[in-house]
């Protein structure tokens, strides 16, 4: 959380002309419109906990079948657990396609801290108190963080020293980006 995800995934999806699905912006979308699954979803965002996996997977798969997700996209911010995962692999794979490359963006936690509190701050945001944060960070310790040896193992993950400013952490993406796309 805070590390930059949304912001670098805005200008990668502009420089790869590719959709971009946040599943953050997916939920608070579905949480405004009063949907079942965003009005579902709200009572975990607005606790600052994770939104189960048949929630977010039912976003995730409901986007994916509109017609501008057909030629790939950029996830952001997801899958979020080994769970949620092996159920991208299975939807994946129903549909044939596959993931391409994995991007983490590396950050020091008190950064992050700092980061989150600023943007709650800009933006208005409910979920970036220092309690939720903390609790956001516990999350990710556990249930996320498990996916970057998996994804290391499979060969698709690739870190980004996100410490950096915003345009040299972009430079660095696309340098990556155009290695997979050229090997």
């Amino acid at each position: 959380p805070g590390a930059g995800k949304g912001t670098q995934a805005t200008r990668l999806t502009q420089w790869l002309k590719v959709p971009h699905l946040s599943t953050g912006e997916a939920l608070r979308e579905a949480k405004a419109g009063g949907s079942r699954v965003g009005l579902e979803a709200a009572l975990y965002m607005d606790g600052g906990k994770l939104v189960p996996d048949d929630l977010v997977l039912q976003i995730v798969a409901d986007r994916l079948s509109e017609p501008e997700y057909q030629c790939g996209c950029l996830l952001d911010g997801f899958p979020r657990t080994l769970n949620q995962d092996e159920a991208l692999d299975k939807l994946l794979t129903q549909r044939s396609r596959r993931l391409d490359l994995v991007l983490e963006l590396a950050c020091d936690q008190q950064e992050l801290v700092r980061r989150l509190l600023d943007r709650a701050k800009k933006e208005g945001r409910v979920d970036d108190t220092p309690a939720i944060i903390t609790h956001r960070f516990e999350a990710f310790l556990q249930q996320t963080a498990p996916l970057l040896q998996y994804y290391r193992d499979r060969g698709l993950l690739h870190s980004v020293d996100g410490m950096q400013p915003p345009d040299a952490v972009f430079e660095e993406i696309c340098r990556i980006v155009d290695s997979v796309r050229s090997g």
